[in-house]
């Protein structure tokens, strides 16, 4: 798959356009930098085994959003991007569809972001298609013709129910899954298993209203499972491109993404002395109690001599608020996903994070500077009642499968609030 005009990607997050970035650089027709020669892992393309016979202020809709406006929280360096020479030729342009969600942290991110992208080439649409009211049939109405023109679809989060009704229209040939973090591992796992496309930690519709909702929604979620299962010599191709230790099936493709385009254009990073520690959205999606996670950092700040916390854009400003006063840590809020903020720095040269995404994608991001990346398991104790039954074994996967990265015992932070 050669990115290129007719090729259409949505996306809803920042990292979700990193990673269309990512995805373009990497099918980009021209040879890899001298500057990169030498990791060690590098892309690759692999087609799953056959199976055996048998079973704030914003931008208006379809207007592009304004350019970034410095390097954001004080905290990016000097180190800015390069050219996009740099490396090797621009990759041929996508045309980026960003659905922003309601949140201003994201926003705020993903319009940042969207600057990078018009600097590498691509065009950015800002189609609004939340916040109540007619916004998503308007988006719908207004991205309808160019959905069914795609010659090739890229989608950043398959669990969107946006995305799911937006792919209905889909009339492409080649259907590209790029990395969502943690959720491309379930996205593969169900899709393996024929089953329907849940995020791990929800629980479900509750009450009569939910089941009806998903009752209704039933047909659509059916129609995308069904364009992200090729079957064996169909004229379909679905490729994932991830840095999550997935396995695809089937005659899905698979390509590793090693973050080459943030490393060609960022960094390397000046490295500080001190530890960063990289918070998480656990707590705000239920999983977590919020005492049993504060003792957590508060006990990882004083084992490892932390001094500032890379706030997760979806939390909460009260819960940041008590980190910093019981913990005694400097809260950074950042205007870009952690893989470049780090990569720009300056960094720690130590960054421990609960399991999540970034123990996966920041080894690969901060390959060659000296920066270890440390984890620390979520002990089953911390998890709150409401927490799916699903939690437990995933997040302890998500560290059990992290490569080049150290790992800390549950005891390095307490089981007890």
């Amino acid at each position: 798959m050669t990115p290129s005009a007719s090729t259409l990607a949505f996306v809803e997050s920042p990292v979700q356009l990193l990673n269309v970035l990512e995805w373009a650089y990497a099918h980009s027709p021209a040879p890899r930098s001298p500057l990169l020669d030498g990791l060690p892992r590098q892309h690759r393309r692999t087609t799953a085994p056959r199976p055996a016979a048998g079973p704030g202020s914003e931008p208006g809709p379809g207007s592009e959003p304004g350019p970034a406006t410095g390097p954001g929280s004080g905290h990016g360096g000097a180190t800015g991007p390069r050219s996009a020479g740099a490396g090797r030729a621009a990759a041929q342009p996508v045309r980026i569809v960003v659905l922003p969600p309601t949140d201003p942290m994201s926003r705020g991110q993903l319009r940042r972001m969207a600057a990078l992208a018009r600097d590498e080439g691509h065009e950015v649409r800002w189609q609004e298609a939340r916040g109540g009211g007619l916004a998503p049939l308007k988006a719908l109405t207004a991205l309808a013709g160019d959905v069914r023109a795609a010659r090739t679809v890229v989608v950043g989060d398959p669990f969107s129910r946006y995305v799911q009704l937006l792919l209905t229209l889909v009339r492409a040939d080649e259907l590209v899954v790029v990395d969502d973090g943690t959720a491309t591992m379930e996205f593969a796992a169900q899709t393996a298993r024929g089953e329907r496309l849940v995020r791990w930690h929800r629980v479900g519709g509750q009450g009569l209203p939910g089941r009806l909702r998903e009752l209704a929604y039933a047909p659509v979620s059916a129609t995308a499972r069904r364009r992200f299962l090729p079957a064996a010599g169909a004229d379909r191709s679905v490729e994932v491109f991830t840095s999550m230790p997935v396995t695809v099936h089937g005659a899905m493709t698979l390509r590793t993404n090693d973050f080459a385009w943030t490393r060609a254009r960022f960094g390397p990073p000046r490295l500080t002395r001190g530890t960063d520690l990289v918070g998480t959205s656990l707590v705000e999606t239920g999983v977590v109690d919020p005492g049993r996670y504060l003792d957590a950092v508060r006990a990882l700040t004083r084992e490892h001599g932390a001094t500032r916390y890379f706030a997760h854009r979806r939390e909460s400003p009260e819960k940041l608020r008590a980190l910093s006063e019981a913990a005694g840590l400097e809260i950074v809020r950042p205007d870009l996903p952690l893989e470049l903020i780090a990569r720009r720095g300056p960094i720690g040269r130590t960054i421990v994070s609960f399991p999540s995404t970034v123990v996966h994608t920041l080894p690969y991001a901060l390959t060659g500077t000296g920066v270890t990346v440390a984890v620390c398991d979520v002990a089953p104790a911390w998890l709150t009642g409401s927490a799916s039954p699903r939690a437990r074994t995933f997040l302890a996967g998500v560290t059990d499968t992290a490569r080049d990265v150290r790992r800390l015992s549950v005891q390095a932070a307490p089981a007890a609030g």
